[in-house]
């Protein structure tokens, strides 16, 4: 948990923010997150509001398509509120880490075969969303939250929310140009082969740091599923389930490797100083006190229209 900047809200909805979700950085993440607890002290969230750039009204449609999932992998959005200018949802805080800290925490690109094992979840979730007709639209290293029971996909529908179809989305601020395939920059409507894109240039960035990799950069195990799913054409994209068997079955990964890191029923491995990180932050979230001038207030609900995610 980072401290709260002069000019970020003290509240989100009817909870009081204690501090926020990301560092100050160079990357320009899609959503403005913190860490936020309920007026009566019980409760702690992860709260998310809109980008001081972003259309309010098309993010809150996303927002609430997020909170209608109920897939395995995906961050659980639990409220959904505000007002048509400001809206917000929160999720139960459990402790996490976006992909971004963990490289800090870590000084640098994350050991291989928790790549792997990360990449490997990563597929079998957007897989298991693709079959069922979802396509998750805002893939990129901020919304990876890493957990000790595994990663969660948050930022939900960011690509859709940034733009409409037909308007170019490239370098829109929050949009993550590495993460974005070249259909979608040009204006397409996202489809599964984007969330594959985005996800070869995730797993770049988690084993060299950025995610747009140069020439020899990757590690070898993983430049043949990488190389797959950063193809232009994305007709020569793998799919999701494609690229979960390329991880299972990387050059030189053992049986007795693949059932210690790429088991869906293992807990996945994080490097030591992830581990430390996620407990210092922690321990902040928990010792946070609310401020004395902490009061409850009423809840507006936020009218969305109904939202719904095809393949189609």
């Amino acid at each position: 948990m980072e401290p709260l900047r002069h000019d970020d809200p003290l509240r989100t909805g009817p909870h009081v923010n204690l501090g926020r979700l990301d560092a100050e950085t160079e990357r320009a993440a899609p959503v403005r997150r913190f860490i936020a607890r309920s007026a009566d002290g019980d409760r702690t969230f992860l709260a998310c509001l809109p980008r001081a750039d972003a259309d309010p009204s098309r993010w809150a449609v996303e927002a609430e398509g997020a909170r209608r999932l109920s897939l395995p992998g995906f961050l659980a959005v639990e409220e959904v509120g505000g007002t048509a200018e400001l809206p917000w949802w929160t999720a139960p805080y459990v402790r996490l880490l976006p992909l971004p800290a963990a490289l800090r925490a870590h000084g640098g690109p994350l050991p291989e075969p928790f790549v792997r094992a990360l990449g490997a979840a990563l597929a079998r979730t957007l897989a298991g969303a693709h079959a069922q007709g979802v396509t998750h639209a805002g893939l990129s290293p901020d919304a990876v939250l890493l957990t000790l029971d595994g990663p969660r996909l948050s930022c939900f529908g960011a690509v859709r929310a940034a733009a409409p179809d037909g308007e170019p989305r490239s370098g829109l601020p929050g949009l993550d140009s590495g993460c974005l395939a070249p259909e979608q920059a040009a204006g397409g409507r996202p489809r599964p082969l984007g969330d594959v894109y985005a996800l070869g240039a995730v797993l770049a960035y988690a084993a060299t740091g950025h995610t747009v990799p140069e020439s020899g950069e990757l590690p070898p195990s993983l430049r043949e599923p990488v190389t797959a799913c950063l193809s232009h054409d994305s007709g020569r994209r793998p799919e999701a389930r494609q690229v979960l068997a390329l991880l299972e079955s990387g050059t030189g990964t053992t049986a007795a490797h693949r059932a210690t890191v790429l088991d869906p029923a293992a807990p996945m491995p994080l490097p030591a100083p992830v581990v430390a990180e996620l407990a210092r932050r922690s321990a902040r979230v928990l010792a946070a006190e609310l401020p004395l001038s902490a009061s409850p207030v009423p809840v507006p609900p936020l009218p969305v229209p109904p939202v719904s995610r095809s393949l189609d």
